[in-house]
């Protein structure tokens, strides 16, 4: 199994999904998008066994690899689409306040920015309280959660993704999803991944500030101009909430979802035995 499909526990879910030992998925015969981004869900640099299958979360993501040349799509839907189906919703205390998710970078880029600078413009914009969740490597780097920490926000951070499937948090899905639940914005600097579950968890989106910039950023991504010019509706303090469900929708694969045996199908799992 290419080792980005256990990224943020996705390969968890799906196996959980499918009744198979959630702890412990089998290989996925495949690539899985981990994230969204306004490509095909891949890096554009990325190499590819030929006619190995490559799972996206949604038709646009599909077309958008057609368009570049790339074959052997299957759109599912999104790992979080089916994780709120394994968790739905149960009674909850009135949703209050903005989670927010500052840009970050990876284990090989980092992202340079002005973290005062979006401090204020958070205040300026926010009413109530606000959670600033960081990706792990800005959680575990004191001089940037304590600007957050200082500015009397909630400082969190989901877990690790995990490389090379060591380090994987199972429960980095798990605990987005709770947080996601009890605010009534999501918000970040960047159209990402982070808020197309926020709007698919109940909250209402909002993109603005300094995006920042990731160093060695691909411009084949076409960049924050490029994102803003085919996305305008979601960017913004306050955004349509209509529109950004059916955008969100779109781009997560609502309409592509598989039942578990077709899921078992594609991904090679016909023959595993279900452990729990």
């Amino acid at each position: 199994m290419h080792h980005t499909n256990h990224f943020y526990g996705h390969a968890h879910v799906f196996a959980r999904f499918c009744g198979l030992d959630g702890r412990r998925p089998p290989r996925i015969n495949g690539y899985l998008q981990h994230g969204w981004n306004a490509l095909d869900g891949f890096g554009p640099r990325e190499k590819y066994v030929p006619v190995t299958p490559k799972f996206v979360w949604s038709d646009a993501m599909r077309r958008r690899g057609w368009a570049r040349g790339r074959r052997d799509y299957y759109p599912i839907g999104a790992p979080w689409l089916y994780l709120t189906q394994l968790e739905p919703a149960g009674p909850q205390e009135p949703r209050e306040g903005t989670i927010w998710y500052p840009f970050h970078g990876w284990e090989r880029q980092h992202v340079d920015g002005d973290h005062r600078r979006l401090i204020d413009e958070i205040r300026e914009v926010e009413q109530g309280p606000v959670t600033v969740c960081l990706y792990w490597l800005e959680f575990g780097e004191p001089a940037v959660r304590d600007l957050y920490e200082r500015a009397g926000f909630r400082v969190i951070s989901h877990g690790a993704r995990g490389w090379m499937k060591k380090g994987t948090d199972p429960r980095f899905p798990y605990r987005q999803l709770a947080e996601l639940r009890r605010h009534r914005r999501v918000a970040s600097n960047r159209l990402s991944t982070a808020v197309f579950h926020g709007i698919a968890a109940g909250c209402e989106p909002a993109v603005y500030g300094d995006p920042m910039v990731l160093a060695g950023e691909d411009p084949m991504h076409g960049g924050v101009a490029r994102i803003r010019r085919l996305w305008p509706e979601l960017h913004g303090a306050e955004v349509d909430l209509a529109t950004a469900r059916q955008i969100a929708g779109q781009e997560l694969g609502a309409g592509c979802l598989a039942s578990p045996e077709e899921i078992r199908t594609v991904f090679g799992w016909s023959g595993e035995t279900n452990d729990l």
